[in-house]
């Protein structure tokens, strides 16, 4: 957003910008078709929070082109922050006032020495950001220290252990050294006597060593004998547990199929509540709130809703005022939710599948009375949400490997459940099946 010719030789910081687009924004949309100026009439159309973020550079340019647009979004300011302005008039500025909210403030109604004001923040957000960065590159750099000081720890204490271990290792070298320079010093004693039964010696050392090679072969033949046991036991052991696997396994199918055949025979629901139920919304005989508008996704296969239906456990869940206006746009939306809450309750019975109704409330003034039929759950977005977002907190709720269908052309909402494992379906294809109840 250059704003050379206005005063600033660079463009207003970014978050100002922002916060500039954002009050003008909010501006626009209360504006009257004649009074918006014609780069941003088809901007004016767009929800509040789109209009700001799809329209920020028309309308940037626009307030910076236009005085009059300009001075109309000043206005707004002016009423929303009478204090603020107020001070900047004068000259000063509110010490505990958001640095953002003064720059655009500053921008919109242009007290003197604007510039200045604007210049004086951007240097605040700079230094701002140079220390939030300073911040991170201290804090990596005491992170790695105290990696590099725990790792110096635990290898100093490891070097100690081998230090200790080689010590004790040390010293039973030594006394097995002293008792070996004992022994050959006995050793040496003998000598003399040794020779004179050198002959006798040999032979019965023969003797012994035949005796342990005798010995030796026994004593593998044992230890042969004992590795082929110690199989056999293991081996045994493994068949033993392979066995109780199969009894446990044949228990727990029989209990299975016990319950199953009681489940039946009592005709026990399967839960008392489903995920759909804990998702936070307006039930009918409360206020609702906005909605988001939606976009038409291409897809006509006629097949396509009695293929979903037919799935075991299937949730189907429907943007209701999505397939209304698709449908029937001509009647009042209460008697849009009427028709389209009889062809479901119909569907439900048909389908036996769990059918989920949301609603957005932009148009309601208050509490709503909406009779739900049997099988159809009936829901409103709450305060601050649209539809949109209900539909998919629902399909978020699903377990993981549970059939879940959502009827909507809205592009955005179907590209968004797809990608969360639900199938969309085309309004369409529910009216045309609401046309055969």
């Amino acid at each position: 957003m250059s704003s050379a010719g206005e005063g600033l030789s660079r463009p207003l910081p970014e978050q100002v910008r922002l916060r500039v687009v954002e009050l003008a924004a909010q501006v626009l949309g209360g504006m009257p078709a004649t009074a918006i100026p014609g780069p941003l009439r088809s901007i004016a159309k767009f929800e509040p929070r789109k209009r700001a973020r799809l329209g920020a550079a028309p309308i940037a340019a626009q307030l910076e082109t236009d005085a009059e647009f300009r001075e109309l979004v000043a206005e707004s300011v002016r009423t929303a922050w009478p204090e603020l302005v107020a001070s900047l008039a004068d000259g000063t500025v509110p010490p505990a006032a958001d640095p953002v909210h003064v720059a655009a403030a500053a921008y919109l109604t242009r007290p003197p020495a604007w510039p200045d004001l604007v210049e004086r923040v951007r240097a605040d957000i700079e230094q701002a950001v140079a220390a939030e960065r300073q911040e991170q590159v201290e804090t990596r750099l005491r992170e790695r220290l105290a990696a590099q000081r725990a790792a110096a720890k635990v290898e100093l204490e490891r070097v100690k252990e081998q230090l200790k271990a080689a010590r004790a290792e040390n010293a039973e070298l030594r006394r097995k050294l002293h008792e070996a320079r004992e022994r050959a010093k006995a050793a040496e004693a003998k000598a003399a006597e040794l020779e004179a039964t050198a002959a006798e010696a040999i032979a019965k050392a023969e003797s012994a060593s035949k005796a342990a090679e005798l010995e030796l072969r026994t004593l593998r033949e044992r230890l042969a004998e004992a590795e082929r046991q110690l199989e056999a036991s293991r081996r045994a052991a493994r068949e033993g547990r392979s066995i109780e696997d199969a009894r446990i396994r044949v228990l727990m199918d029989a209990l299975m199929d016990a319950a199953a055949g009681l489940r039946k025979e009592l005709a026990l629901p399967a839960t008392i509540n489903r995920p759909a139920d804990y998702v936070p919304a307006i039930r009918p005989g409360q206020p609702s709130v906005s909605s988001v508008p939606a976009r038409a996704l291409s897809n006509d296969d006629p097949q396509l809703l009695d293929q979903l239906l037919a799935i075991p456990h299937l949730h189907l869940i429907i943007d209701g005022y999505n397939v209304t206006k698709t449908g029937y746009p001509s009647l009042t939306l209460a008697d849009q939710r009427a028709r389209l809450l009889t062809g479901l309750g119909g569907l439900a019975v048909q389908s036996r599948v769990e059918v989920t109704c949301v609603f957005d409330g932009a148009d309601l003034n208050g509490p709503v009375q909406v009779s739900a039929p049997r099988g159809v759950r009936v829901m409103f977005s709450t305060p601050g949400e649209s539809a949109d977002d209900l539909i998919k907190r629902l399909v978020r709720a699903e377990p993981a490997g549970r059939g879940v269908a959502v009827v909507s052309s809205d592009r955005e909402v179907a590209d968004s459940v797809r990608r969360m494992g639900a199938r969309p379906v085309p309004s369409t294809l529910l009216l045309r099946r609401l046309d055969r109840c």
